[in-house]
């Protein structure tokens, strides 16, 4: 018995000595950007334009707040918010960004947020910790922080506390489901910043994000030519780890207190891997599904025109339905 309780220990050692912190760098990764993304879309899609940024005398915006420190690392989002001459609260979307969990910076999604909010919305732009950084489940939490935080600060900004969305696009996408599907587990909130307050989410909108890493559609996990993304981010290959894989797909998690969820897609399957079987799981709950799919587009169509606003009317009309609104109360 002794024997066989050390060579496990020893087995169990070596698996996890094998977790590889070479893609930690501590240098930002740019690679992912608007200008980027565009320069390499254009050659197909000649006829796109970048969504620019808009200014408006209806909307706020408060940059730069941290909304955590860990160590001496300072956390920061971005708040874009109407400017209301009444009480009224507002719904609140959490949009996270993209970039294989490695690249890309909360600006991308300046023009979503500033859009939505001239529509009524409190728009959140995060930072989380990137593979760069820190590996999974590093950007979880630092992601649960910021609904905590959202909550929080809920009356600061007239925030609707029934109505807290979190969107993604990509790898924010894959990571909006798993908060969406993580309602409630304490396994994934972290020791980071706001504990004790509530990180549940009201509604998820995936806009191209994967549901599961180890799954027959998946892209992710070839080393072949180069480290994979996902590699990067949990440190392990498929081969050497799988566990961890399967611990951080949504697929793994989604059940009766999942939230509901619009899924947008583009023309890249694999970045819906595990999708209809996501939806088999809501649809056994009655939870509401909807996908939307941009047929042709490239993966990152919500970045230009002509899909921007295609986008932006999607979200709107989704997040109406699924979030009805709450009467204010009377004013003494």
């Amino acid at each position: 018995m002794k024997i066989f309780l050390f060579i496990s220990a020893l087995f169990i050692s070596c698996v996890m000595m094998s977790q590889s912190t070479a893609g930690i760098t501590g240098i930002s990764d740019t690679g992912y950007n608007v200008q980027a993304e565009f320069r390499k879309t254009v050659k197909s899609f000649p006829g796109i334009s970048i969504a620019e940024e808009i200014s408006s005398d209806a909307i706020s915006a408060e940059k730069n707040i941290t909304y955590c420190n860990i160590g001496s690392r300072k956390l920061a989002l971005d708040v874009f918010q109407p400017i209301r001459k009444t009480g009224k609260t507002s719904k609140c979307i959490i949009m996270i960004h993209g970039g294989g969990w490695r690249s890309g910076n909360r600006t991308l999604h300046y023009p979503l947020a500033q859009k939505l909010a001239t529509m009524g919305y409190v728009c959140v732009t995060p930072e989380y910790r990137l593979s760069t950084e820190a590996l999974y489940p590093a950007a979880v939490h630092d992601l649960k922080a910021v609904v905590r935080w959202v909550r929080r600060n809920a009356t600061t900004y007239r925030i609707d506390t029934n109505a807290v969305i979190v969107a993604g696009h990509s790898a924010g996408g894959e990571l909006a489901a798993f908060l969406g599907a993580t309602n409630g587990m304490a396994l994934f909130e972290g020791g980071n910043c706001h504990i004790g307050v509530w990180s549940k989410v009201n509604a998820v909108i995936d806009i191209d994000g994967i549901l599961a890493f180890m799954h027959p559609e998946s892209g992710e996990g070839d080393d072949s030519k180069r480290i994979s993304a996902a590699t990067n981010w949990f440190g392990y290959s498929k081969t050497e780890n799988p566990a961890v894989w399967n611990e951080a797909s949504p697929l793994t998690h989604v059940g009766k207190y999942t939230v509901p969820v619009l899924f947008m897609n583009s023309s890249v399957d694999r970045m819906h891997a595990g999708q209809n079987d996501f939806i088999k799981v809501l649809d056994k709950y009655n939870i509401d599904a909807e996908v939307k799919t941009f047929k042709g587009a490239p993966h990152s169509f919500l970045l230009f025109h002509p899909w921007f606003d295609t986008t932006i009317a999607y979200i709107d009309t989704f997040i109406k339905r699924v979030t009805p609104d709450h009467k204010e109360p009377k004013s003494k």
